[in-house]
């Protein structure tokens, strides 16, 4: 097995139905946490680490948005890089709501995602 060419380049066309699923998939995060922060019941502590869990995500998922969005993104290894790096930040974001809907059905916090 040879060692993959460092200058190995992906079709732009691949990149962009990447991007498009990417972005999608940010939108649905944001359109997530827009709609838990403006619930009009009040915060407590235990809501902050679901919180923390979708920032972080959300964070990882613009980044890699970004990145897909540079032209060095063609390359495969940066384009491999981040694949990853977008599949660990949905990662972070299912937790978050994960975490968000076990406080939901435990009844531990005051967000309620289940009405």
């Amino acid at each position: 097995m040879s060692e993959p060419d460092p200058n190995e380049k992906i079709d732009a066309t691949f990149r962009n139905g990447s991007l498009t699923a990417a972005g999608i998939i940010l939108g649905f995060s944001l359109n997530f946490i827009s709609v838990w922060v403006s619930n009009p019941n009040d915060w407590s502590r235990i809501d902050i680490l679901p919180m923390l869990f979708l920032t972080v995500g959300i964070a990882v998922q613009v980044k890699v948005f970004a990145d897909l969005l540079a032209r060095n993104s063609l390359i495969a290894a940066n384009y491999d890089r981040s694949r990853r790096l977008f599949l660990i930040g949905l990662g972070i974001v299912a937790a978050g709501m994960g975490i968000a809907l076990v406080n939901d059905i435990l009844g531990l916090g005051r967000m309620r995602m289940l009405g």
